[in-house]
């Protein structure tokens, strides 16, 4: 679960990233319109920007998310939280409550 200023910052960054492959497509379909790049050129190009701008997200977007350290926090982030994220939460209580009443110990991978 992101907090609220990661997902806005996540998001910008993402923004940013389609403007930019958007704002390239243009220019290159100037240039071909000018006559300066040929079409089968333009597309070409425009998949080589769409590729790069991909791989730079990947490269240089990271997502950290933290586990709240005490019970106030814990309280804190489920109040602000919508009503499917309480109910993902609700369900993962059960099931950590239903694995511990069986005896098992319950996994915190990919929570």
């Amino acid at each position: 679960m992101l907090s609220e200023e990661a997902k806005k910052i996540f998001l910008a960054g993402l923004g940013a990233a389609a403007v930019t492959a958007e704002k390239s497509k243009q220019i290159i379909e100037e240039l071909v319109k000018k006559g300066e790049l040929t079409i089968e050129q333009g597309k070409v190009l425009n998949e080589e920007l769409k590729h790069n701008v991909g791989e730079k997200v990947k490269k240089h977007v990271t997502v950290q998310v933290t586990r709240p350290a005490d019970v106030e926090s814990v309280k804190e982030a489920v109040a602000g939280m919508s009503p499917e994220d309480l109910r993902k939460v609700k369900a993962k209580i059960a099931e950590t409550e239903a694995k511990r009443a069986a005896g098992e110990t319950p996994e915190h991978a990919g929570d």
